[in-house]
């Protein structure tokens, strides 16, 4: 039996309630259904706004990160007066002040094999607002397990993409994608940026197929990826079908359970996100004290060319990452090298590629040139 509707509520929603559609059954739907939302940032800022704007009745937040304030530019969910906050608890709060009628759970912990089915097991619906591929993996992966629709969206710079992975009636996400792409060979929003109005509309757009399913109407974009690319204004779409041999999801499925999805794609587990190789860093203080000794170095600054006009260090030579393999020939093998990106995760990738070519004497500046602005020079602006 369906809740009933309270006055208020039929004010606050009457027009939901104008749509034949969507009408009072409908939105005693959205106040019957529940959803979890994967992640409270870029992705899950505009997810959770209009979920609770709408008035879907239980909706569940994960994540455990803090606010910071290169957030701010795209996770607008959140705001300058919550920095440091955690984020469960500032995405709750601006939901509950949006709609004080929803009921919101939070879970302050990382999404992992250990407690996501625990988590999901009374959702109806996930929203996968993530930007790490073990954990869209781990979230597709249960929500065929569980028999769930797992709505997908993914964000980089200019260009995103949304689909609903949903095994029961088309394919999952490793239909599409069965293997994860080698590590590093993909950067963060956080290495390769992102337009801060992107996530609003993938996000916008996840959001209508989450209340789409609930509701039962309209077409959901099962079987459909859509790609969206904000520079030139343009949606397309391809046609996907479901692999009958996916691991997870095909006539003979190999993955009958949750696994260690960081080993599965390559990459550190949580708490160990900046991939390092020990005794091969260099710390922002050690290396300042090396510097002013005078004894020669040579910093090898493997971030892109434009980020050079936010930071740099005196003396060091360019050479981005993506041409590091190509233009080994023009480092010498001799020399004591210090490589630097932003925050460590690119100068560990390229530490990894210069020691597997043989060079020995190298090493890689801990936490990047933010941990310089940090530690070293407080006039170097942080990003």
């Amino acid at each position: 039996m369906l809740p009933s509707l309270t006055h208020e509520e039929i004010l606050r929603y009457s027009r939901h309630l104008l749509i034949p559609e969507v009408g009072i059954e409908g939105q005693q739907k959205l106040k019957a259904a529940s959803v979890l939302v994967i992640g409270t940032g870029g992705l899950g800022s505009p997810v959770l706004l209009y979920l609770a704007a709408a008035g879907v009745g239980h909706i569940g937040l994960v994540d455990y990160d803090k606010v910071e304030a290169s957030n701010l530019q795209r996770q607008i969910i959140h705001g300058t007066d919550r920095l440091e906050a955690l984020k469960v608890d500032s995405a709750r709060s601006r939901m509950l002040e949006l709609n004080p009628y929803v009921q919101v759970d939070t879970y302050n912990e990382p999404f992992t094999s250990s407690n996501a089915m625990q988590i999901a097991a009374d959702y109806d619906v996930i929203v996968d607002g993530t930007d790490n591929f073990a954990t869209r993996y781990l979230s597709n992966d249960l929500c065929v397990l569980l028999g769930k629709p797992n709505v997908y969206g993914s964000v980089y710079r200019f260009d995103g993409q949304a689909s609903v992975f949903d095994a029961r009636h088309g394919p999952c996400y490793r239909c599409l994608f069965p293997e994860p792409p080698p590590p590093y060979l993909v950067p963060s929003c956080a290495e390769g940026g992102v337009f801060g109005v992107l996530p609003g509309v993938i996000g916008t757009i996840q959001a209508t197929e989450a209340i789409k399913l609930i509701l039962g109407i309209g077409s959901p974009l099962i079987g459909r990826l859509l790609l969206y690319d904000a520079l030139n204004m343009s949606f397309e779409y391809v046609k996907l079908k479901k692999n009958p041999k996916c691991k997870v999801c095909g006539e003979q499925p190999e993955v009958t359970g949750l696994i260690d999805y960081f080993e599965f794609c390559g990459v550190p587990g949580i708490g160990h996100e900046q991939d390092t190789v020990e005794g091969k860093e260099i710390t922002a203080v050690e290396l300042a004290k090396r510097l002013k000794s005078g004894q020669p170095l040579y910093l090898l600054d493997v971030r892109e060319p434009h980020e050079l006009a936010i930071s740099s260090l005196p003396g060091a030579v360019n050479l981005p990452l993506g041409q590091l393999a190509g233009r080994m020939s023009e480092l010498d093998p001799a020399r004591e090298i210090v490589i630097f990106c932003k925050s460590g995760i690119r100068s560990a990738r390229a530490l990894e590629i210069l020691l597997s070519a043989g060079f020995r004497n190298v090493r890689h500046l801990q936490g990047g040139i933010n941990a310089w602005a940090r530690t070293i020079d407080p006039k170097m602006p942080i990003y």
